[in-house]
């Protein structure tokens, strides 16, 4: 039975780790998305921590940035399962952090497609990458 959580230990919380993040991740698009990812050599409570925010910038109104920032929890919440899988072949703790970069507020349904999209192209980034390496 899969997990479709999002618990505390899965949310990147840590400031070092977050700038960590920021200052020496890989990063990579797919539209209304950005997705920065770095392996890290820490243990952490789980296989990858998450970060997800919607700028100020683009959303003026709190109220739209944390609808958005919810509609995101849950979609990363549905298909994080399936991204553990592809996760499990490998030893890495990834830290990422989601980002929403679109113009305009989308429909749940375009946003849980366009995420599963991103997981699998991160999947994909990490069995090409030498961050796959299989222990």
């Amino acid at each position: 039975m899969k997990k479709y959580t999002f618990s505390k230990e899965e949310r990147l919380c840590s400031k070092r780790l977050i700038d960590d993040l920021f200052h020496n991740g890989s990063s990579f698009v797919v539209y209304p998305f950005r997705l920065m990812y770095r392996n890290t050599s820490e243990t952490l409570p789980s296989k990858a921590q998450a970060i997800i925010s919607v700028s100020k910038r683009r959303f003026k109104h709190a109220v739209t940035r944390n609808r958005l920032k919810r509609l995101l929890r849950e979609c990363y919440r549905l298909e994080k399962p399936f991204f553990y899988d592809n996760l499990s072949d490998y030893s890495l703790h990834l830290l990422l952090a989601i980002q929403y970069i679109g113009k305009e507020e989308l429909p749940f349904v375009e946003l849980h497609a366009k995420m599963k999209i991103l997981l699998e192209k991160l999947s994909h980034e990490l069995a090409s990458s030498n961050l796959g390496k299989r222990d």
